[in-house]
């Protein structure tokens, strides 16, 4: 890996900025090249679904929406030992996604006058799994557990179609995505991927359909409110273009870890986590930030040893050589620190003495893993948090997906008319300072007399 020595430097957030690696991910230009899929969408629906499909996934779904037996077929075919994984992987994300749920609180201002937040779920939501070169049941779990404690009351899901399924899953989404699905009860579920699947949440589309019984009937599919879900980057490019039609989570980039560590931390650990982001996508980015040369020595050696044996090893080769992968020399944890809250990784491994309490004075990250025992992988599966999570430093101003992503929170204003008669002045007060004398007089027309000044 390449490496960037910062030892001896005076470090500042504005020089780090400049310093640190990134991935290049242009998501204007890639808008511009999918507005007029995004389009075609949604003035053609179905039509426009059907010959995108082919052109870029190179197959056609039978029918847009997977039928609920197909869906059944992939779950009864699921191999025992996956559906246990799955199983275990639900029960943990849902465990802690329970307890993020915030309760309605009413504030009472004064004598008759209350403020009462409630909170509300959204009513539809569009839920993207991506296809291409992975599969990724695991953010089917991510993306529907925190929507269903939420109590979002209408899910759709929808992952491209593999042109390499056989038989009743033929044009259909990989069979281990469709056994998710039915696992946490959504049977909703689209054959669409890429910025055209993100077009059809957005807009929505009517398919008539017959079926093997000779039946015809037309599938709707209802546009969403909101679009959660990780993809490439033309499917955020899409939600660029569909955002304030709809709400999205966030416009995710390339996955990232960085690793602080110390020289206790063990090499072969450390070089396994850059390795296991890495596999992910040649963008992937694999930081460690280190005060030990030995420690970067190592692992070097350790990664020298690693890639090549690897499944995927040219794409981890080319992640870790590239531009948004480093390894970051420095004086001390504490400049260390500074260099990882400027960074704001989407994933942070604390592998040094005392993780804990390093690990407490890091404000910028999307999910932090303390000490030896817990890998991002743990969190990608089955820690029970979530692994949708801010990318390209968004993480100074975002979170990762949570129950809170799919509430609105309502102000529900409750006043008497005493309460009302208390405050009348303040807001005719208020109002005439900004020169709008409507918004007192709103107030003073509800009152015979006149309303008393302080």
């Amino acid at each position: 890996m390449n490496r960037t020595d910062l030892r001896g430097s005076r470090l500042s957030r504005r020089t780090l900025r400049e310093v640190l690696p990134r991935a290049e991910f242009d998501v204007a230009a890639a808008a511009e090249a999918v507005r007029p899929v995004v389009q075609d969408v949604a003035h053609r629906g179905a039509a426009a679904l059907r010959e995108l499909s082919e052109r870029f996934d190179g197959v056609v779904p039978p029918q847009l929406r997977v039928p609920a037996a197909v869906l059944q077929a992939a779950l009864d075919q699921l191999e025992p030992g996956l559906r246990a994984a799955l199983e275990e992987s639900i029960r943990r994300a849902r465990l802690v996604h329970a307890d993020q749920r915030r309760a309605d609180v009413t504030t009472r201002v004064v004598d008759g006058g209350t403020v009462t937040e409630r909170w509300v779920p959204v009513d539809r939501v569009g839920l993207y799994v991506p296809g291409g070169l992975a599969v990724y049941p695991s953010s089917v779990v991510m993306n529907v557990v925190p929507a269903q404690a939420a109590g979002v009351g209408s899910l759709a899901v929808t992952s491209p179609p593999q042109r390499e399924n056989t038989g009743v899953f033929t044009g259909y989404p990989n069979p281990t995505i469709l056994a998710t699905c039915a696992l946490l009860g959504v049977d909703e579920v689209y054959a669409a991927g890429g910025a055209q699947a993100i077009a059809m949440l957005a807009y929505g589309f009517e398919e008539t359909v017959t079926g093997p019984d000779g039946i015809t009937e037309t599938l709707v599919c209802e546009p969403v409110s909101l679009i959660t879900g990780p993809g490439s980057i033309w499917v955020t490019a899409a939600k660029r273009l569909v955002q304030g039609l709809v709400g999205i989570d966030a416009e995710a980039g390339p996955t990232e870890i960085a690793v602080l560590a110390d020289d206790s931390a063990d090499p072969e650990h450390v070089a396994a986590d850059l390795v296991s982001q890495a596999e992910h996508d040649p963008l992937a980015a694999s930081v460690l930030v280190t005060d030990s040369e030995a420690l970067a020595d190592a692992v070097d050696v350790a990664l020298a040893r690693r890639v090549p044996e690897a499944k995927h090893g040219e794409r981890i080769r080319e992640a870790l050589t590239g531009r948004q992968s480093r390894i970051v020399l420095v004086d001390d944890l504490d400049a260390g620190v500074l260099v990882c809250d400027v960074y704001a990784a989407e994933h942070l491994e604390i592998q040094t003495r005392d993780a804990g309490a390093i690990a407490a004075r890091i404000h910028n990250a999307g999910a932090i893993f303390v000490g030896p025992w817990s890998p991002v992988s743990l969190g990608d599966y089955a820690a029970g948090s979530n692994h949708v999570l801010p990318t390209a430093g968004s993480a100074v101003h975002s979170s990762g997906l949570s129950v809170q992503s799919f509430l609105r929170g309502i102000h529900v204003v409750t006043y008497d008319e005493a309460a009302l008669r208390g405050v009348a002045h303040h807001v005719v007060t208020l109002a005439q300072a900004e020169d709008l004398p409507g918004h007192g007089q709103a107030v003073t027309a509800r009152f015979s007399d006149e309303v008393p000044t302080p």
